[in-house]
């Protein structure tokens, strides 16, 4: 039997809502299939199924669908901009947690099944660290935190990395500051969130650096167009090709870890 194709599995997760995670989620995607990866992007957040709605984009069915049998994985795979593809949420994905043992087999099926067909699973959760986050969380190999300069989300990104360390045993965050001025603004951020965490837990933070401050980005919004696609020389356009960069050198999972199958599986874990 082959060995499965190793999928990196990236959760963008921020603690609170408004910090542009979503638009964070749709760039990086699209800059990561710029350079020759097969992305796809799974909307998680599940309460607001946004990024249909950021992408001006109607999908007719969902993850739900593929649970109840109505229909396979690829056949719910939406085409989003610049190549990615994107599995819509669903509100039913709140009950991932309690799939019988014949839906979890169902859906490790479907994701195995499309395997082949990707490089990089981008999930993209909801605000918050309620369960459904966390289930997430835990199933993704790396977890890419997004923060801005606001006394709340430096408060939320910690409770959250503290959640995480201390219940399922993560000690590796990679944080990004977005909607900064400048990138001593982003340092200075990161090292506000690296003081508090260094005193009481034991993880390691990496910044990856910043997306600046963009009206371009409101603008892309307004158009309901991702900013890469929209207005592709925008500071944040080159922020977010940079964090690309980064990422596309991420080392890729070598153990069962990082394949979708185990992706699912740890997600419907009780």
């Amino acid at each position: 039997m082959s060995r499965p194709h190793p999928v990196q599995v990236i959760a963008v997760s921020g603690g609170k809502g408004g910090v542009g995670k979503s638009n964070v989620s749709v760039n990086l995607g699209i800059a990561l299939a710029e350079k020759g990866r097969r992305v796809v992007l799974l909307d998680a957040d599940l309460g607001l199924a946004n990024i249909d709605v950021l992408l001006g984009i109607t999908a007719s069915r969902n993850l739900q669908d593929v649970l109840n049998g109505d229909c396979e994985l690829r056949d719910v795979l939406v085409n989003g901009p610049g190549g990615i593809k994107i599995v819509p949420a669903s509100s039913g994905t709140q009950r991932m947690t309690q799939l019988s043992p014949m839906e979890h087999a169902g859906l490790i099926n479907a994701f195995s099944e499309i395997g082949d067909q990707i490089d990089v699973l981008i999930v993209d959760t909801a605000a918050g660290i309620s369960e459904s986050v966390v289930s997430f969380l835990r199933a993704s190999q790396e977890l890419l935190l997004v923060v801005c300069d606001e006394p709340t989300s430096i408060t939320d990104a910690y409770a959250l990395i503290k959640l995480m360390n201390r219940d399922y045993g993560t000690n590796r965050f990679r944080i990004l500051a977005n909607q900064v001025k400048t990138d001593q603004e982003g340092r200075q951020l990161f090292e506000k969130l690296t003081r508090v965490t260094e005193r009481f837990l034991d993880v390691a933070l990496q910044y990856v650096g910043i997306v600046p401050y963009d009206e371009m980005v409101k603008k892309a919004v307004q158009r309901q167009k991702a900013v890469l696609e929209a207005y592709p020389r925008a500071k944040a356009s080159t922020a977010i090709r940079a964090l690309a960069e980064k990422v596309d050198n991420w080392p890729l999972p070598t153990s069962p870890r990082g394949h979708l199958e185990f992706f699912v599986e740890r997600l419907v874990e009780v």
